[in-house]
This record gives C-alpha cells, sequence and structure tokens, in this order.
C-alpha cells in the first residue's frame, strides 16, 4: 500500500456493524471492535460504534442521522451485510442515503481483495458522500473488514480535503503523485 501511514490521523470515525446475531447477543461483534482497535492506533477518533441488524430501514436512518448531525463525523464506516444472502441489505441502504457515489473506493477493494482470494468478486460493497461524511461499506470478517480499510486509507484525507472543501482542486493537494509534482 501507498500512503505515509498517518493518513487516518485526526479523522473523526464512526463504526456500524449490520449483523442481526450480534444485534441479537448471539454473537459477539469482532469486526467493529477491531476496525476501532485499528484506527485508534493510526490517530484516527472514533465518535460513535453502533450495532443495528441487518434490516434497510434501520441502516439507512442510522446513516441519516449521523451524517445530518451538525457533529457529523468525517467517515462512516459500516461493516458487514455487503454479500449475497437475503438479509445482506447494507448496499441498498447505503445507496438510499447517499447523495453521490464513490464507486472508486469500492473498486478498488474489491480489485486488491480478489488478489486474495476469488470471493472478492460476490461482494457488493458501495461507497459514497452524504453532506460532508463519506461513507464505506466493510466486509463482516475482521480481516475482510481491516484488509478493505487498508486499501482505501491511503485515499482517504485526499477525499475529505476535497469534500470539506479545505482545497478546490487535486492541484493544490499535497497528495500529488512525484510525477505531478515534478511537472509543477
Amino acid at each position: 500500500m501507498s500512503g505515509s501511514g498517518d493518513e487516518l490521523k485526526g479523522l473523526s470515525f464512526a463504526i456500524i456493524t449490520v449483523s442481526d446475531r450480534s444485534w441479537a447477543g448471539q454473537r459477539e461483534d469482532l469486526s467493529g471492535p477491531a476496525l476501532k482497535d485499528y484506527l485508534e492506533k493510526k490517530g484516527a477518533r472514533i465518535v460513535k460504534m453502533l450495532l443495528v441488524p441487518d434490516e434497510l430501514e434501520e441502516i439507512k436512518t442510522t446513516l441519516i442521522a449521523l451524517c445530518d448531525d451538525p457533529d457529523a463525523p468525517e467517515v462512516i464506516l459500516t461493516t458487514g451485510g455487503t454479500g449475497l444472502s437475503p438479509r445482506d441489505v447494507t448496499p441498498e441502504a447505503t445507496r438510499a442515503a447517499l447523495e453521490k457515489e464513490v464507486p472508486g473506493l469500492a473498486e478498488a477493494m474489491r480489485a486488491e481483495s480478489r488478489k486474495k482470494t476469488p470471493m472478492a468478486m460476490l461482494s457488493r460493497a458501495t461507497c459514497g458522500i452524504r453532506k460532508k461524511t463519506l461513507i464505506v461499506n466493510l466486509p463482516g470478517s475482521v480481516r475482510g473488514a481491516l484488509e478493505n480499510l487498508e486499501v482505501v486509507a491511503p485515499a482517504l484525507g485526499h477525499a475529505l480535503e476535497i469534500l470539506r472543501q479545505k482545497i478546490s482542486d487535486c492541484q493544490q493537494s499535497e497528495h500529488l503523485s512525484d510525477k505531478e509534482k515534478e511537472k509543477k
């Protein structure tokens, strides 16, 4: 992976675990806490951790409420509900909450994951923005969630700079490639 390793430092995150069994207390949520630990080690702030069942309206309502809050997190990570099971509705709920999709993030996660398992092709994860918050769907497994977060982490800071209008275009960013810097 590229990136300086501190691209998550100072960013605010909410983590939503989507799981019927964890929500009902039948299985411990492992992916939400693993994401929290990873992000905190990288210097990110976790402002909210939630657990919701695989219910489209509940997921959508939760996403909208978090994004529309005046103290909205910069990034919302969902974990779970991105597969082919009839109860897997996280991508549909996310799309219903989004104002714009950011398909490159999900494409990058699938492409990198495909190098490790052909099952990555079955992921229906989506990513996008609502207001000033970036929403990223991650797999429900600890390994899948962490590996996919590592794929998109180098782009999150730059995406948020643009989204929150800290820079107006890529030419003003410190995230330019070395070739782009040489051209200037």
